[in-house]
């Protein structure tokens, strides 16, 4: 049980690490818009994906973050990556607001589209 502990420890350092990355020059583009993407979705306060749901209201959180994570963090250099590692360890997590406002945007165009295609 420790391991998943220190697993869960692992993946909400590296999620502010993601974001820290998402804000400086130094990364790769690519990896920069990947990071600013998974930190955005994962330091949002709102879920794609309920978790009242029962099951998949937990799979984003279980299988979409860590992927996204482990992509990211893929991408970005390794001794950038311990340098973030490291001042995200000193850091509160953020919030992302932006991201909430991204999925909020979403969840409302889905209901949008299912009442034209209800009413049309």
């Amino acid at each position: 049980m420790e391991w998943l502990r220190a697993w869960a420890r692992a993946l909400k350092r590296d999620i502010v690490a993601l974001w820290l990355a998402a804000r400086d020059r130094r990364t790769p583009l690519g990896a920069k818009l990947l990071a600013g993407l998974v930190a955005a979705y994962a330091l949002s306060p709102i879920d794609l994906i309920p978790d009242f749901i029962p099951v998949i209201g937990y799979l984003d959180d279980l299988l979409l973050v860590p992927a996204g994570i482990w992509l990211a963090v893929r991408l970005i250099p390794a001794e950038l990556l311990e340098e973030f590692r490291c001042a995200a360890i000193a850091r509160e997590r953020p919030r992302s607001l932006m991201g909430a406002a991204v999925v909020a945007a979403l969840w409302l165009a889905l209901g949008g589209l299912l009442v034209w295609l209800w009413l049309g």
